[in-house]
C-alpha cells in the first residue's frame, strides 16, 4: 500500500513537472517573468497612459518609450538600428514616408499574422491595412495607427486683431482655395505687424503635394514603379509653386514643425496658421501650453480635404520578446488603444471601430475652443485618398524642403528655386 502511494506521488510530481515545462517553466512562466518592452516613436502618439493599461493586464511586463520630437531626427536612428540588426525597440513606429523603405526590408520584421493579427483586418480602413501588407499578402509588417485628415489651425485672437472672422465656419469660408488662403494671408500681414501668416513652407508643401497627388495620379515624387518623377509630375510642381509663393512673399516664419524654434514660437505670436492634420493638435497643445489655450481653433483646409501623415507599428526580428511585442502592437492599434490615443493627443484612428466610438465621433476639444474635432476629422477622413510614396520619398522631401527654407533665408533666388529643387531631388533619389 505504501509502495503504491509512493508511486502515485512520484507520478503526480512528474505530471506537475511536465505541466510546468509546458507553461514555459522557471523564469518564463506568465506569473513570474520580468521583461521590458521598448517602443520607439516620434512626435506625439498619445501612448503613455496606454502603456500603463497594458502593464496592468500583462503582469511582469513593463513598457519603456523612446521618443524624439521630429521624424527627421527619428529616421536616421531607425535606419541604423535596422541595418545593423541591433538597437531597435521591440515595437517601432513606421511613418507613411518611411514605410515603403521598410516594406522592401520586410524580412527584418516579424510577420504579425503569426501572432494573431489576421483577425483584426476588418477593423481597419481597407487602404490602411493594405499598406502594411506585403505585395503577395503573406506577411503583415505593420498595424496601422492613426491617419492624418487635414484641417487648418489658426490663432483666433490674432485673426480678431486683423479684423478677420474668428468663428471656425466663417474662417473656413475665407479660403476654399490656396490662392484665397494666400490673399487672406496678405490681408492679415497688412494688419498685424511682427506676425507671419504661416509657420513655414514645409508644412504647406507636404499638405499640398498629398492633396494634389490624391486628386491626380495617386503618387508624388516617385511613380508606382519607383521612378523619380519629381520634375514631371504636375501635382508636385503645383504644390512646390504654392509653397514658394508664400516663401518669396515673406509670409512664413521659415520654420519646420516640431523643431526647437517651432516649439518656442508656439508660445509667442510668431505665426497665425499651421496646416493641421489631426495629430498636429497634440503637438500644438503640448508646446503652446497655457499660452495657447483658447487662442487656437480648427477650420477646414484650403482645397477642402486631404491628409498628411499616419504610421504603422512593426516588430523588428531583433526583438527578444516578439510575442509580447506583437501583443503590445495589437493593443495599441486596437479599438481601445486608438480611442485612448485620440483622447490623449488627437491622433485620429485608422481603426474603424475606434472611429465609431462616441469618445471619438462626439469629441470636443476644450483646448481649441471646444472645437468638435471628432466631427471635423471624421468627415475629412472619409475623403482621404492614399498616395503612393517611394522608398526614397523622405530623402527627396527633406532635400526639397531645404531649398524652400533657403529661399526664405535669402540664400536661393525664387526664380532659381525650382531648378535647385530638381537637382536636390535627383541627388537625394540616388
Amino acid at each position: 500500500m505504501m509502495r503504491g502511494n509512493r508511486l502515485r506521488a512520484v507520478a503526480v510530481l512528474a505530471a506537475a513537472g511536465v505541466l510546468a515545462a509546458a507553461c514555459g517553466g522557471g523564469g518564463d512562466s506568465k506569473s513570474d517573468k520580468k521583461i521590458q518592452l521598448t517602443v520607439d516613436v516620434f512626435g506625439e502618439f498619445g501612448y503613455e497612459g496606454l502603456y500603463q493599461q497594458f502593464e496592468q493586464s500583462h503582469p511582469g511586463v513593463t513598457v519603456r518609450q523612446r521618443k524624439v520630437s521630429s521624424l527627421d531626427d527619428y529616421k536616421p536612428r531607425l535606419q541604423q538600428w535596422i541595418a545593423t540588426g541591433s538597437g531597435a525597440g521591440d515595437v517601432v513606429a513606421l511613418e507613411e514616408g518611411i514605410l515603403p523603405t521598410y516594406m522592401q526590408q520586410r524580412t527584418k520584421f516579424v510577420n504579425l499574422f503569426d501572432y494573431g493579427a489576421r483577425s483584426m483586418q476588418g477593423d481597419f480602413l481597407p487602404w490602411k491595412w493594405q499598406l502594411g501588407l506585403s505585395p503577395d499578402g503573406s506577411q503583415l509588417v505593420g498595424l496601422g495607427t492613426d491617419v492624418g485628415p487635414l484641417a487648418m489651425c489658426y490663432r483666433k485672437d490674432l485673426f480678431k486683431k486683423a479684423g478677420l472672422p474668428t468663428d471656425r465656419d466663417q474662417v473656413g469660408k475665407l479660403w476654399p482655395t490656396w490662392d484665397q488662403f494666400f490673399a487672406t494671408g496678405q490681408r492679415f500681414q497688412g494688419k498685424v505687424s511682427g506676425t507671419k501668416w504661416l509657420d513655414g513652407p514645409t508644412a504647406v508643401l507636404r499638405a499640398t503635394v498629398l492633396q494634389n497627388a490624391g486628386a491626380g495620379p495617386g503618387y508624388s515624387y516617385f511613380d508606382k514603379s519607383n521612378n523619380l518623377v519629381f520634375d514631371t509630375n504636375p501635382a508636385v510642381k503645383q504644390a512646390f509653386d504654392t509653397a514658394l509663393k508664400f516663401e518669396q512673399n515673406k509670409m512664413t516664419a521659415d520654420m519646420s514643425i516640431f523643431t526647437p524654434p517651432w516649439q518656442t514660437a508656439l508660445k509667442r505670436d510668431t505665426f497665425a496658421t499651421v496646416p493641421c492634420p489631426s495629430w498636429m493638435l497634440g503637438g500644438i497643445k503640448q508646446f503652446s501650453g497655457d499660452f495657447g489655450k483658447d487662442r487656437w481653433d480648427v477650420a477646414t483646409t484650403p482645397g477642402g480635404s486631404g491628409y498628411w501623415g499616419g504610421s504603422w507599428l512593426a516588430v523588428p526580428k531583433q526583438s527578444k520578446h516578439a510575442k509580447d511585442a506583437a501583443e503590445l502592437a495589437k493593443f495599441l492599434t486596437g479599438a481601445q488603444g486608438q480611442v485612448g490615443a485620440f483622447k490623449a493627443k488627437d491622433t485620429f484612428p485608422s481603426n474603424v471601430k475606434a472611429e465609431q466610438d462616441p469618445a471619438v465621433s462626439g469629441a470636443l476639444n476644450d483646448y481649441f475652443g471646444n472645437a468638435p474635432t471628432g466631427k471635423i476629422f471624421g468627415q475629412l477622413v472619409a475623403s482621404v485618398k492614399p498616395v503612393y510614396l517611394g522608398p526614397k520619398n523622405e530623402d527627396v522631401r527633406q532635400a526639397v524642403e531645404n531649398v524652400l527654407i533657403a529661399v526664405g533665408q535669402g540664400k536661393v533666388k525664387p526664380e532659381d528655386a525650382w531648378g535647385k529643387a530638381v537637382d536636390a531631388a535627383k541627388k537625394a533619389a540616388r
